[in-house]
């Protein structure tokens, strides 16, 4: 049957699945599902500067991947009715790509920036006057005969998403109007996410399938389109016309992704600490060396969701496998171990 997908819980945006993602991105706030907080906000932002006839203040989205922080950014240029420009931290190499791109700007257009954490210090200081004044600071020349030369750009919204707020500095998290954090999704709003991408594959499934899907989507609506998508190949290839929770069931085993969302790579860093580690505690790095994975891919991609769903706790020492882990993959706690990481809290 059809190889498994490695990856197939990964949050990280993949060439094949883009085209397909847009067609399943929501264009309009209301259609958006999930985040009310964020979406009430956003909401009264934009009717207040359509209002006042005058761009948004500049936003910034933070949360775990996948959770759809480029799908509002493209909302809010539709709904306001201007063009958007994108790139992301690692794109800008140098001060003047960020003044090629400040300055094709319109008048109220959008410039987003993905992974703006990732922005090098000087190219940030070149956006704090862009943010405030809407001018741009350029400096020509070099040593005593430099000259200082500032532009004056068009109004426009900032729009930045990362993951890690913590590594945003200071100055350019200050600068922004609005800060709105994504939360993880709740598994009725996995399903209403499913339901519709489904009908816009034109797709046959079942409601018991759905709400399977959801429950594996480590409550992210990237992973929930890609495992769909994945089971519709499988579909495709058996000549499947609807499905059933039993195919459903099969086609994720293949996939290696369990009840809860767990793939290979999450199984086996609870199983290296719990077997090469007494379950803890134990630091990031060893893990990683005992894994073959790099720590920052255990921090950034598997630990939040095992961290969420209570099955690694953080301590002082190091990061330990819970007693639920420990039932969830069917393995016997050591005894004399329960006490001893009860102590650690």
């Amino acid at each position: 049957m059809i190889q498994r997908d490695n990856q197939i819980i990964n949050t990280a945006s993949t060439t094949q699945d883009n085209k397909l993602d847009l067609a399943l991105r929501p264009k309009k706030l209301d259609e958006y599902i999930g985040q009310r907080d964020a979406k009430m906000n956003l909401k009264v932002s934009m009717q207040a500067a359509q209002k006042r006839d005058e761009p948004m203040e500049h936003l910034l989205f933070y949360g775990p991947p996948g959770l759809g922080k480029t799908t509002l950014a493209n909302i809010v240029a539709s709904e306001m009715g201007v063009n958007i420009k994108t790139t992301s931290g690692p794109a800008i190499e140098k001060q003047g790509d960020l003044a090629s791109i400040l300055t094709n700007l319109k008048e109220n257009d959008v410039l987003f920036i993905d992974e703006i954490h990732r922005l090098k210090t000087q190219i940030e200081e070149i956006l704090y006057s862009a943010m405030e004044d809407y001018a741009l600071d350029i400096i020509i020349g070099k040593g005593p005969t430099a000259k200082s030369m500032r532009l004056d750009l068009p109004r426009f919204t900032l729009i930045g998403a990362t993951t890690k707020i913590g590594s945003l500095s200071a100055p350019l998290r200050d600068r922004f109007g609005h800060i709105h954090k994504l939360d993880f999704y709740s598994n009725a709003e996995m399903e209403q996410i499913l339901s519709r991408s489904a009908d816009l594959l034109g797709f046959k499934i079942d409601q018991k399938s759905v709400a399977k899907i959801a429950q594996s989507a480590r409550r992210t609506p990237r992973i929930a389109n890609r495992l769909l998508k994945r089971i519709r190949d499988f579909a495709t290839v058996e000549d499947v016309e609807a499905v059933s929770l039993a195919f459903t069931e099969n086609c994720l085993k293949i996939m290696g992704v369990d009840l809860l969302g767990l793939d290979k790579t999450d199984r086996q860093i609870l199983i290296t600490i719990i077997e090469k580690f007494q379950g803890g505690p134990v630091g990031v790095n060893a893990i990683a060396a005992a894994t073959a994975e790099e720590a920052e891919t255990i921090e950034d991609l598997y630990e939040p969701y095992l961290l969420q769903i209570g099955f690694l706790d953080r301590t002082q020492r190091g990061r330990v496998v819970t007693e639920n882990a420990y039932l969830h993959l069917d393995i016997q706690r050591p005894k004399g171990r329960h006490s001893e990481q009860k102590n650690l809290f």
